[in-house]
């Protein structure tokens, strides 16, 4: 096939081709250049493309010219003791933040699964809520002020106000619009907290096992971590150190489903009122309770001491990065000036979509939705698991969220690896717990794994614990 070049693109390459003979040397400062009418015809195209080419090289400040005469190279192009660009080289200076961030472990590249992938914190493509959401967005698109102008770092005024009112009907949170920070999903929240409530070298206390990007944000910050063991009644805090702040997820710890308890809340505030110390609250699955209803969050008993995170990522879609904190109002300054200076504000054409849907009712019409979708999906689950794993799986955390960790009974914690590497030859994403926890402490010493389902249909759920069972069944 012959590809036809736009003026613009033999322009393009005349350009390209004459930076790239003055950087080998072949045109030194002070050559002439060939007249345009020599150089058109050597390249066999108009006049007019070679003195485009020309004039954009004179307006970089590679050639100079002057009325009458051919074009010369400017003075001073010539390289004097470059070195050649190696994809080995080392950063000249990297901040501490910068090195603390690379001595992170980085994420695994995730290869497609195709039987099931049971990856946490997918959600299904086909549970978007399309048609609300297009209509949301037109009618935001429509509604342009005369002045297109950088919005309020804190986020939509009218957004703000719809998720008061909502928190308010749905988590019984009181605050007033002001208290609220629209963010780019809850990790932006939780970098804004660490950023702004850590110094290096200070102590945070965080559940083990706990949300790992949640721990990073921290320890990039340069805070350091004080692990503290989960059991079924979530944070065990009968013996919380000091510290500047504390991150949970009381209303289902994250990845074991416990609910903190009304006497570890209470006690937990405690040591937030006599510390200092703020609670970071991730409500990231308040909305899943498959049994009973949503359980009340901290903020609710205690606005000063808690920072309560939330996102629409676990309702609407991952990728939209929307979430929102609703902060003391003593921090709301801190924030909004934190937030102006990262990205001035999130985008207002999303905030705007979601302040509609939440307006007319129809966010919550799709939470009622995936609600009971998810539901659907946990039953099939659960069903499969026991059908195809009986009593050698126990199952935890089933009763909220959107994920259970199986724990595989008489298969040890150190052949979760080797379990994962076949789950993914047999076509299965399959994520051990282990990561989850303090490297330097002990965990349990049997296998588990986090099994998310609300990215998958029944019939894949089906098919991936059926194929899982028979990958353990060879590594007992």
């Amino acid at each position: 096939m012959v590809v036809q070049l736009t003026k613009d693109g033999v322009a393009r390459r005349i350009i390209a081709a004459i930076k790239e003979q003055i950087d080998n040397g072949n045109y030194q400062p002070g050559d002439c250049l060939p007249s345009t009418r020599a150089f058109a015809a050597e390249w066999g195209v108009s006049r007019t493309t070679v003195t485009s080419a020309y004039g954009q090289l004179i307006a970089e400040g590679y050639l100079n010219t002057r009325p009458g005469a051919r074009a010369v190279v400017a003075q001073g192009l010539a390289f004097d003791g470059v070195p050649e660009p190696s994809i080995t080289a080392q950063p000249r200076h990297l901040s501490a933040f910068a090195q603390r961030v690379l001595a992170l472990p980085s994420p695994a590249v995730a290869p497609a699964h195709r039987v099931a992938d049971f990856r946490y914190g997918d959600l299904s493509g086909g549970d978007f809520p399309v048609s609300a959401w297009r209509r949301a967005l037109n009618k935001a698109s429509l509604r342009r002020t005369a002045r297109l102008r950088y919005g309020d770092p804190l986020g939509s005024c009218v957004l703000r106000t719809e998720l008061q009112a909502y928190l308010w009907r749905a988590r019984g949170i009181r605050c007033t619009p002001d208290q609220v920070v629209i963010v780019n999903g809850s990790q932006q929240g939780l970098d804004l907290c660490a950023r702004l409530l850590l110094d290096p070298g200070d102590p945070f206390v965080f559940e083990n096992p706990g949300y790992l990007l949640a721990r990073h944000a921290f320890a990039a910050a340069g805070g350091v971590a004080v692990s503290i063991p989960v059991d079924e009644e979530g944070l065990r805090t009968g013996c919380l150190p000091p510290a500047r702040l504390a991150y949970v997820t009381p209303s289902h710890q994250f990845p074991l489903g416990g609910v903190l308890s009304a006497a570890r809340r209470r006690a937990l505030l405690g040591w937030a009122a006599r510390t200092g110390a703020y609670v970071i609250e991730d409500d990231y699955d308040g909305e899943y309770r498959h049994d009973i209803a949503p359980i009340p969050p901290l903020q609710t008993l205690d606005v000063e001491s808690v920072i309560y995170v939330g996102t629409m990522s676990k309702t609407l879609s991952p990728t939209l990065r929307l979430g929102y904190l609703v902060l003391p109002s003593s921090l709301c300054r801190a924030f909004s000036e934190a937030k102006r200076l990262t990205d001035r504000h999130t985008p207002l054409l999303e905030q705007e979509a979601l302040a509609d849907l939440l307006a007319s009712g129809a966010y919550e019409r799709h939470v009622r939705s995936i609600r009971r979708k998810n539901a659907e999906r946990r039953a099939v689950l659960l069903q499969a698991l026991t059908d195809n794993l009986g009593s050698s799986v126990a199952i935890v955390g089933a009763d909220t969220g959107l994920h259970v960790v199986a724990w595989i009974s008489g298969v040890a914690a150190d052949r979760e690896p080797a379990i994962v590497e076949a789950a993914r030859a047999a076509g299965i994403g399959l994520y051990p717990v282990s990561p989850l926890y303090n490297p330097t402490e002990l965990r349990p010493a049997e296998a588990g794994f986090i099994l998310g389902y609300a990215g998958l249909d029944a019939d894949a759920l089906r098919r991936g614990l059926a194929v899982l069972a028979t990958v353990l069944a060879e590594h007992r």
